[in-house]
């Protein structure tokens, strides 16, 4: 889909402030025993750190990472898009919920004795509901907003492309 660094930088954008939004209420919900307004209010603290957090991560180490690994199992050229598509989805949740889940626990419950316990147990929380909502609605959501934002650019670029 993306195809420049700037619509990487798009990409990343889109599906990282859908994504941290979701999570911070899912997280903030768990530690409040459910979900009530007091969850949003409280949500707008940690969504700036995280969404930083979360951008940086996916644009500097997560994104690069997740492609190289997702090749390793399928390939580009042979596989059909929807198994890259997944390929890179799984591979991506498999290295930002233990890395954002680590950076949670900080923000959530702060450093002590219990640090390893809550980090695992926020792993565990959060990986199926990440899978999941990867797969099933943040990703297919952010590609159809980002063919809307990119559709003329994408295939100007897939002619220009043919041309060289």
């Amino acid at each position: 889909m993306p195809t420049t660094k700037f619509q990487r930088m798009v990409f990343a954008f889109l599906t990282v402030i859908i994504t941290v939004h979701l999570f911070v209420f899912y997280n903030l919900a768990i530690k409040m025993g459910g979900m009530s307004n007091q969850v949003f209010m409280e949500s707008w603290k940690v969504v700036p750190i995280e969404f930083a957090f979360a951008f940086l991560l996916e644009m500097l180490f997560v994104g690069p990472l997740s492609e190289k690994l997702a090749f390793r199992v399928v390939n580009p050229k042979d596989s059909k898009p929807y198994v890259i598509t997944t390929a890179i989805i799984c591979t991506t949740v498999a290295i930002m919920c233990p890395t954002m889940s680590f950076i949670a626990t900080i923000l959530y419950d702060g450093i002590t004795i219990e640090f390893l316990a809550q980090w695992l147990q926020k792993i565990v929380f959060n990986f199926p509901f990440a899978l999941l909502t990867q797969l099933f609605f943040i990703q297919p959501f952010v590609r159809f907003v980002f063919r809307s934002i990119f559709k003329g650019k994408q295939k100007k670029y897939k002619v220009d492309k043919e041309l060289a």
